[in-house]
């Protein structure tokens, strides 16, 4: 049985990318102080970023504009592993925290990329 979107909230891709969000909040709790400007900051304006524009995405009317929100949305997440990446590599998250924190990326990323194919689609129809 099929459930009807009616909501942002019902989108398998914001449910996930979500879940980075959350993750990405208690992670960064353990960061230094004096990367709350920094790190801290950053990376959760880039995790609250990709839901942001998902649901505003959600919430246009026009397939082009859609999809422009839809991008931005895998930009930051872009940016985030980016984030990710110099945190593991300045020991600010542990291994296993980073395993984790990427597999949710990669599993929004291709969520993602799945949704602006298949918004896409619409437009040619």
């Amino acid at each position: 049985m099929d459930k009807k979107i009616k909501d942002f909230k019902d989108l398998i891709v914001w449910k996930e990318s979500h879940k980075l969000v959350l993750d990405i909040y208690k992670v960064t709790k353990s960061f230094p102080t004096e990367e709350i400007f920094g790190l801290t900051s950053q990376m959760r304006r880039s995790s609250v970023s990709i839901t942001s524009n998902i649901t505003e995405g959600f919430g246009r009317q026009g397939y082009k504009e859609k999809i422009q929100f839809y991008y931005m949305a895998q930009g930051s997440l872009i940016e985030l592993k980016n984030q990710l990446e110099i945190c593991k590599d300045i020991d600010y998250i542990k291994d296993n925290d980073y395993k984790k924190l990427i597999e949710q990326a990669d599993l929004s990323h291709k969520l993602l990329q799945g949704f602006i194919t298949k918004t896409k689609s619409f437009l040619k129809s």
